[in-house]
């Protein structure tokens, strides 16, 4: 065992070594970025933002889709219904909005994704003099020049979309909150300057034409899924995604453990079901880096129970969680360069991001350990069975 031990160590080593290499060119990337002049393409643009019950900050959120830097655009909030608890909210927003801002009500879902549907129904209304659509999330709370900087690479019609990604940042003391938002932060660099990047839901925009030509609408008409589905209809076109990290979207979050492990077992199943090339290697990882903690845990404790040297082990045992904190503070480095009015305020808890990416893999594990035995997934209080990527069940609504 102590052998295998020694063998796993070595490579999860070397492993940390090699994403710490890939964290300091992704925070290259974002510097690069930063100085990136967007340009002055700015067509008409629907903003899209599907939205679903209330949450902390709805309206906070919402307004701040009203007050971007960027002229020729209008917001269209969508819900299934009229009845939903956050329709005031939405309505008063509207009607206070500077720009102009719509409220469509898009009917009960039948085969797909609430989300979904809202987009679909709100799409297909959509008058022809919208050049982009952009997409938002009721939960995410983006910066004033979010939406210019997001529509403005596409002026270069190599680009199949722009995406960003959201940053999670605790709105309590809770620990449920805490781990959620150090369980999301890697998948911040998870999108890079030229890989195989996929759409984000809460932050895509792309040219209205190429959403028709690659048949999105039809991606998107028995799916769960609005970003992993619109990945793959871009992929198929061969269309690249341009990750933004001078897009990334503060979103503040409440949680409970229970709520924690919804929404990160939803992620979960959701990429299976949708992603796998990414879910395979994902969970493998995550898989080993647990196995090799507590293996060494256990050999580690039994050397010194024996009073016999176990210095060199200890050392074998903290090394991966050791680089995975290194990785993690060039992350959060990078991030705050992203977003440099919100740097104060995200450092004052740089301990979530930096300490506790140490344990996140474990909640991962139980995350894929779950997608195993069930595809069944709970969204804002529907619950979806995912039978396929392109074929969804609604269990309870």
């Amino acid at each position: 065992m102590e052998t295998l031990f020694y063998l796993l160590s070595v490579v999860q080593i070397a492993m940390g070594l090699y994403l710490i290499l890939q964290a300091i060119q992704w925070r290259g990337y974002v510097r690069r970025r930063m100085q990136t002049d967007p340009g002055f393409y700015s067509p008409k643009t629907a903003v899209l933002c599907p939205c679903r019950g209330m949450e902390p900050g709805l309206e906070r959120n919402l307004l701040a889709l009203c007050e971007f830097n960027y002229q020729n655009y209008e917001v269209f909030f969508i819900l299934a219904s009229a009845s939903d608890v956050a329709y005031s909210t939405v309505k008063r927003v509207a009607e206070q909005s500077r720009v102009k801002a719509h409220v469509v009500i898009a009917g009960k879902p039948d085969a797909c994704g609430e989300k979904v549907h809202n987009l679909r129904v709100a799409i297909s209304e959509l008058p022809a003099e919208f050049d982009v659509l952009a997409f938002a999330d009721s939960d995410g709370r983006p910066g004033k020049g979010w939406l210019h900087g997001l529509v403005a690479p596409l002026h270069d019609a190599r680009v199949g979309a722009t995406t960003t990604m959201r940053w999670l940042v605790p709105n309590d003391s809770g620990f449920a909150s805490a781990l959620l938002a150090a369980w999301n932060a890697p998948v911040v660099t998870m999108l890079t300057e030229n890989g195989p990047n996929f759409c984000w839901g809460g932050g895509t925009a792309i040219r209205r034409s190429l959403f028709d030509q690659i048949g999105a609408m039809e991606a998107w008409e028995h799916s769960v899924s609005d970003d992993y589905s619109l990945t793959a209809a871009l992929q198929q076109a061969g269309r690249p995604i341009l990750f933004l990290p001078e897009c990334l979207t503060l979103s503040f979050v409440q949680t409970d453990f229970a709520s924690l492990m919804e929404f990160t077992n939803r992620q979960i199943v959701t990429t299976r079901v949708y992603y796998p090339r990414v879910w395979t290697p994902a969970f493998a990882t995550h898989f080993l880096y647990c196995f090799t903690f507590l293996l060494g845990l256990v050999i580690t404790a039994g050397e010194m129970i024996a009073t016999r040297p176990a210095f060199h082990l200890a050392t074998l045992l903290f090394l991966p969680p050791l680089l995975s904190a290194i990785r993690a503070a060039i992350r959060l480095a990078g991030v705050t360069e992203a977003l440099p009015g919100s740097r104060e305020q995200i450092m004052s808890q740089a301990w979530i991001y930096i300490i506790l990416p140490i344990v996140t893999p474990f909640i991962y594990l139980a995350n894929f350990v779950n997608s195993l035995f069930t595809r069944k997934i709970r969204w804002r209080g529907v619950t979806y069975e995912l039978v396929s990527a392109t074929q969804t069940r609604i269990i309870s609504y």
